[in-house]
């Protein structure tokens, strides 16, 4: 008698098809809802009625002036930092075959902190729309510096990539604390940027981002089909006659792209594309793509909805989203791999 073999992308023991459907309607409906408060409540404590009266077209200038230049773009980009984070962990646990794994582990996020403090160091640069283009270099040269360093020789397989990323974001990490402590002024401004804040992330600052954004989550879907066969190895993904090499490189430039963009716009913010990608498991099962496209919605929903908990548990000022999510993410990890059950990638 043989015992059965797990078909790539099968859900045995995963919920029914229907139950998984389900889930993911009550995450997009749960993103949905999510936005209505983020354009509601504030610091400015606008009534509810002259916030939806500037909504529609009408309002004062100062009801204006705090929902469109303020609330409206401080959502869409919340909005945008989840998905990208989302989607990026999904695709660094399926590449790594590693259900710890989150798109910091490539070092992604030491490289931009580390030309950030460069740039608030040596340039003087201050303000959060000079960030976006530092912090977005820092992801991209460490990512082109980790893959040569990780494949020298040869193919640049997930462990070699992993132990060079963590590597180098460890000596770049030693460098910015460096950088800051000897510097009064980098020490003050990369003590906001390294919290994670959506706090005047405007159009300004979202807008240069979000072509790199919306390319990372092209190449996520160029390479969810393949995903399933990567999570069970490189022999396997062979023999279904994956190109393991070019899914490689495309799922290292998405991560790249989607966590570097993230990072530029509001700073590193933990703990989202390490745990949404768990919870999306458990509701949908092991299937690479409904995790993408579940993460594509639960993480956005955590973004902007941690942000607007940081708005009002210290009113009149604000906690940054980053520590909410640290906050709010720790206590979720913990109760999900305490399962008796803990899905696997």
């Amino acid at each position: 008698m043989t015992t059965p073999t797990r078909e790539v992308g099968s859900d045995a023991g995963r919920p029914p098809a229907r139950s998984r459907s389900v889930r993911l309607v009550g995450a997009a409906a749960l993103l949905a809802a999510a936005l209505l408060p983020s354009v509601l409540v504030g610091a400015n404590l606008l009534p509810v009625p002259s916030v939806l009266d500037t909504l529609l077209g009408g309002g004062t200038a100062e009801s204006r002036f705090v929902v469109w230049d303020q609330r409206v773009p401080r959502t869409v980009a919340g909005l945008a930092v989840g998905a990208a984070l989302g989607v990026a962990g999904a695709l660094i646990q399926a590449f790594t075959r590693n259900p710890l794994a989150d798109p910091g582990i490539l070092g992604v996020n030491a490289g931009a902190a580390f030309f950030v403090a460069v740039g608030i160091t040596f340039l003087g640069i201050t303000t959060p729309f000079g960030y976006v283009w530092l912090a977005c270099a820092g992801a991209l040269v460490l990512t082109v510096v980790v893959y040569g360093i990780g494949s020298t020789g040869r193919d640049a397989g997930p462990a070699r990539l992993t132990v060079t990323g963590v590597a180098i974001g460890a000596v770049l990490s030693g460098l910015t604390t460096g950088l800051t402590l000897t510097h009064p002024d980098a020490f003050d401004r990369m003590r906001g940027w390294s919290a994670g804040s959506l706090l005047e992330r405007g159009f300004d600052v979202l807008l240069p981002v979000l072509p790199l954004l919306l390319v990372g989550l092209v190449l996520a879907a160029a390479v969810a089909p393949s995903l399933d066969s990567i999570a069970l190895g490189a022999d396997v993904a062979r023999a279904h006659g994956v190109d393991v090499r070019r899914v490689r490189i495309a799922v290292l430039a998405s991560v790249t792209l989607l966590a570097g963009g993230a990072t530029a716009i509001a700073g590193p913010i933990v703990f989202v594309g390490l745990m949404v990608p768990h919870v999306v498991r458990w509701m949908v099962g092991a299937n690479q793509r409904r995790i993408l496209l579940g993460s594509l919605t639960v993480a956005p929903a955590l973004v902007v909805l941690s942000d607007v908990l940081g708005r009002i548990l210290v009113l009149p000022s604000e906690m940054p989203v980053g520590v909410v999510t640290a906050f709010v993410g720790a206590p979720v990890l913990i109760a999900l791999v305490r399962r008796p059950k803990v899905s696997g990638l």
